[in-house]
């Protein structure tokens, strides 16, 4: 599994508005110029996170983006899986029946059972993660914090 530059830049763009909200809108000019992203590389992914519910745009001259919630409130899983659809290691698990699982094979399939444990891990993973939380960590490394003992 891979992610894509939609899904990293995804949440860049989320953390970016996390970080400079004031309460007002953000251009994606201004998103631009931070992240080193072109405008219209970010229409796409803004758009993206629009339709998820993730962002409240405006437009006009003090139209841009904001976050729709507080940075607690969004699962890093969410987002991606936003950006890239499902996660899973397989296509089989991605594409999942009832059963979990949309394979023809899945009854004698002998790697099944580590797929979907991988499938978990993953899943667990990026969705024990919140935007805040991510931040933080940026945060910490910026000013220097050390928690070592």
């Amino acid at each position: 599994m891979k992610i894509s530059t939609k899904g990293r830049y995804a949440l860049r763009v989320m953390i970016d508005l996390a970080l400079h909200d004031s309460g007002e809108y953000i251009a994606l000019k201004d998103i631009s110029e931070r992240q080193g992203i072109t405008v219209k590389y970010l229409e796409q992914i803004v758009t993206n996170l629009n339709k998820a519910g993730f962002l409240r745009s405006m437009r006009g001259n003090n139209g841009g983006h904001r976050l729709a919630r507080r940075p607690y409130e969004y699962k890093v899983g969410d987002i991606l899986r936003t950006m890239e659809g499902s996660l899973s290691p397989i296509e089989c698990l991605a594409d999942a029946g009832s059963d979990g699982v949309n394979c023809p094979r899945s009854e004698d399939c002998p790697t099944l059972g580590f797929w979907r444990g991988l499938d978990k891990v993953i899943n667990d993973y990026v969705d024990r993660y919140t935007l805040q939380d991510l931040i933080d960590q940026e945060q910490m490394i910026a000013g220097g914090y050390d928690y070592s003992i």
